[in-house]
């Protein structure tokens, strides 16, 4: 009696992260064509993919684990090389988007950072 419980409790936790990974990717991609600038777009693809991945692999991890009795090492790697890579790459990016004089989004307009402080200051004093 208590293994089917334990069981159906592993099973609904395979499920819940399959769902969130599943969710934080959809999530990722109405974001990369919704937002408005590069910067915005990397982080709805960089973060939303990263913790749907993440999701997706513990939970295929925790499936083979409890269901075939298999420790998938290729899951573990994916889950450290997507975890370590996807924002550095992203911080690279939009490094490269700033320095190549790419302009944020900010209110409806493009706007850079020290504009946007200069306006600051003068609405202060």
């Amino acid at each position: 009696m208590i293994e089917t419980w334990i069981k159906v409790l592993f099973d609904l936790i395979i499920i819940i992260c399959l769902v969130s990974g599943t969710f934080f990717i959809f999530s990722s991609s109405i974001g990369v064509l919704r937002f408005p600038d590069v910067y915005t777009r990397l982080h709805a693809a960089t973060k939303a993919s990263t913790l749907g991945i993440a999701g997706i692999m513990i939970g295929a991890f925790i499936f083979l684990y409890f269901e075939h009795g298999i420790v998938s090492g290729k899951l573990i790697l994916g889950l450290l090389f997507v975890l370590l890579t996807a924002p550095v790459s992203g911080h690279m990016i939009s490094r490269a988007a700033h320095e190549s004089g790419v302009k944020p989004w900010f209110n409806n307009k493009e706007q850079d950072a020290y504009s946007t402080y200069k306006e600051k200051t003068e609405q202060e004093g």
